[in-house]
């Protein structure tokens, strides 16, 4: 359990910050090469590079270097401890009104056949 918070603290502080929540948003896309991952933002390279290695720290991207070009992508997997931990966080009434929904949804389907 402990490992658990420790992952959850380090995706939580890495998406505190305005930028790197952009550069998530832009790599749930497709990966992209930093200068690309750069153009919108109006700081330098070693501002960007700092970003990304505390993205990276934190398990959400990885990125390969082949020659000058690094890409960076979004790691498999890496914002599901912050879906299991925002999904705890549901109110039972919630998920009863989620089961609702299915039972609605399953009993609709069956009328219709």
């Amino acid at each position: 359990m402990p490992n658990y918070h420790a992952e959850l603290d380090a995706v939580l502080r890495a998406l505190a910050d305005p930028t790197r929540r952009a550069v998530v948003e832009r790599l749930a896309k497709s990966p992209a090469v930093v200068s690309d991952l750069l153009a919108p933002f109006s700081m330098t390279l070693p501002s960007l590079l700092q970003h990304l290695r505390i993205l990276e720290d934190a398990k959400v991207i990885t990125s390969n270097k082949q020659g000058r070009v690094r890409t960076v992508s979004l790691r498999p997997g890496g914002l599901d401890v912050l879906h299991l931990w925002l999904g705890l966080q549901r109110t039972p009434a919630e998920r009863q009104a989620d089961r609702l929904g299915i039972h609605l949804a399953r009993t609709t389907s069956e009328e219709l056949k």
